[in-house]
């Protein structure tokens, strides 16, 4: 008798799989269960807690006692089922789905963008599809690239609704919905609307969910490197803290591996001239951001809370759902757009070179930093602050591009000036790490002295939302953290209502923070635990493990942060801080297309 590892809420019952006796908790789906046991049943459409419709029939089952075929991933275990997964029955029933999938599928697949890493291809391969038979009129459903970050190639759209079922449970934007019946069936925004001109926040949670390459980063590979070939111009990447722990995932290293080193070479290697930490900025945005928080909390108490904005997921979700908040968010920049504006500025007069010929790459754990590099108001001096935005998944590309064994390179360093950094700085991948590198600089701001211990655990965990307190002197400050903005969306109507109270909360747009970003690898196809999304806190860990393990944890404490001051900026604050790190934001409403129509 094999037995599953046991929940003592959990009833026990006894089943059988392919002959084979089993324990397993009651009322779980048969998919759930044969995964437990490492019996594999192939699906597609299904999400684990997102999306369980048994709309694709490719987890097909055979139930003793019952004629028809059952989808596995929405039948619920019960005592003395006895299950068949791999019948000629069976196997016939997923081969046709996936065959007829197939047969109105635009199938070229050597020039997708997800070839080798796509669940519908790897079915066919799977289950041996050789042939389509079913010959017919093929229907071009078009495509839409008309936004900065995100395209929508409709005829790789399998329908599975994968898309939609993230974008209405995790975030609740419902920006995609079924349009049309029958074959004329898919899956987006109202009117077929470019996702420009709907509530869409850019935050690439479908992108990720998307089984194929129906939804796919805006790649800018290219253009960078058409920069990089340039002799005339200066590219310099800058690279995200949470990159340094998911990068190598893309090369079959365990989850959540630390490469920064060898991170850093690969982009030398690929022709950058400087390779600069987005961390040290990181540590930038506490400085500015903590002062606004304690200015509030001391001076101007009707302003508060004050809402976080270095994720312009959540910025966006704010401006299109809740303009009358917008004057709570905190006006700093993300960190990525001040180290542009800092790189153009700054960093440009101090080395005696022309803005002019500096480009600015950022490597971005996210599809919403393309949406957000290209809003008007990030330029600095008449330049844009970040002139282009690679997700982690195109910078792997260029990797493979090159032929560079990753997993061997040399350790490199981050160059000067943008170099140093904080643990504080490093925890900015993880939901909750802005709040916690906040809380560590304002304590010092308004004590004047540090944290006896900097860990703040309310912050952390996996939590969707998250509430805390914390003694800051003779204050205690009420604080939240939400992540995925359906979250987000409840701490703000409960504030609302007056069922909670904050004076500060930090908000991703996307689950687990940016470890969890829409531009992360894609590993679907690694093992299928990761389909559920539950993979995030593997990362978030690393990124903690790092900050516990550097003797500079403070924001505060960064030496190059005194420099930035004290060479250009002045003081947290200051009138030369406002202009090159701070912003504004605009309402747009739950119905912009309305707006953009003529």
């Amino acid at each position: 008798m094999k037995t599953t590892k046991e929940n003592n809420e959990d009833k026990i019952v006894n089943i059988s799989i392919d002959n084979i006796d089993y324990e397993v908790p009651e009322g779980i789906s048969i998919l759930e269960a044969a995964r437990m046991l490492n019996i594999e049943i192939p699906s597609l459409c299904y999400l684990k807690d997102i999306n369980e419709i048994g709309a694709c029939r490719v987890c097909v089952v055979e139930i003793e006692g019952i004629n028809n075929l059952q989808a596995s991933c929405v039948y619920p275990i019960r005592e003395g089922l006895r299950i068949k997964t791999n019948t000629e029955k069976v196997r016939k029933a997923r081969k046709s789905a996936v065959t007829l999938l197939l047969s109105n599928h635009h199938r070229e697949c050597l020039t997708c963008i997800r070839n080798l890493n796509c669940e519908l291809q790897n079915l066919a391969d799977n289950l041996g599809v050789r042939n389509i038979p079913y010959t017919g009129e093929m229907k071009d459903y078009g495509f839409n690239d008309n936004n900065p970050a995100i395209q929508r190639d409709y005829n790789k759209c399998i329908n599975c609704r994968r898309c939609m079922a993230a974008c209405n449970t995790i975030q609740d934007c419902d920006v995609y919905t079924p349009l049309n019946r029958g074959l004329d069936t898919v899956i987006a925004p109202a009117f077929k609307k470019d996702l420009a001109d709907v509530t869409c926040i850019m935050c690439g949670q479908c992108v990720l969910a998307c089984p194929t390459g129906s939804l796919t980063e805006k790649e800018e590979i290219s253009s960078v490197w058409k920069a990089i070939s340039d002799p005339d111009k200066i590219v310099i990447a800058q690279t995200a803290p949470s990159i340094q722990v998911t990068i190598g995932e893309s090369f079959n290293m365990p989850i959540g591996t630390l490469v920064t080193k060898k991170l850093v070479t690969s982009l030398k290697r690929l022709g950058f001239d400087k390779v600069f930490a987005t961390d040290v900025t990181a540590d930038l945005t506490i400085m500015e951001e903590g002062s606004e928080l304690v200015d509030r909390l001391l001076n101007q108490p009707e302003k508060l809370p004050l809402y976080s904005s270095c994720c312009p997921g959540w910025v966006k979700f704010a401006e299109n759902f809740y303009p009358e908040i917008l004057d709570n968010l905190s006006s700093t920049k993300s960190p990525h757009e001040m180290c542009g504006a800092l790189t153009k500025t700054w960093y440009a007069k101090k080395y005696n070179i022309d803005p002019n010929k500096i480009v600015t790459v950022a490597i971005m754990p996210c599809t919403a930093k393309k949406y957000e590099a290209a809003r008007p108001e990030m330029t600095s001096d008449g330049f844009r602050n970040v002139d282009l935005v690679l997700t982690t998944r195109e910078l792997v590309r260029m990797i493979r591009e090159v032929g560079l064994d990753f997993v061997n390179l040399p350790d490199s360093e981050y160059d000067e000036p943008f170099d140093q950094f904080s643990g504080a700085g490093m925890i900015f991948g993880a939901t909750g790490g802005v709040l916690e590198a906040a809380v560590r600089s304002a304590h010092k701001l308004i004590t004047g002295e540090d944290m006896s211990v900097p860990d703040f655990e309310d912050a952390r965990g996996q939590s969707g939302l998250k509430y805390g307190t914390v003694n800051i002197g003779d204050k205690t400050i009420t604080v939240a953290v939400a992540h995925g903005t359906k979250n987000a969306r409840i701490a703000i109507e409960d504030f609302k209502s007056g069922k909670k109270k904050f004076d500060y909360m930090e908000v991703m747009a996307c689950p687990g923070g940016c470890v969890g970003g829409g531009g992360q690898p894609i590993l679907a196809n690694r093992d299928y635990k990761y389909v559920s999304l539950s993979y995030r806190h593997n990362r978030a860990d690393t990124l903690y493990n790092v900050d516990t393990s550097k003797n500079l944890r403070r924001s505060h404490d960064n030496p190059r942060i005194h420099q930035i001051y004290e060479e250009f900026l002045g003081e947290p604050s200051s009138d030369v801080a406002h202009k090159y790190l701070h912003t504004t934001f605009t309402p747009r409403g739950k119905y912009p297309y309305l707006d953009n129509e003529d």
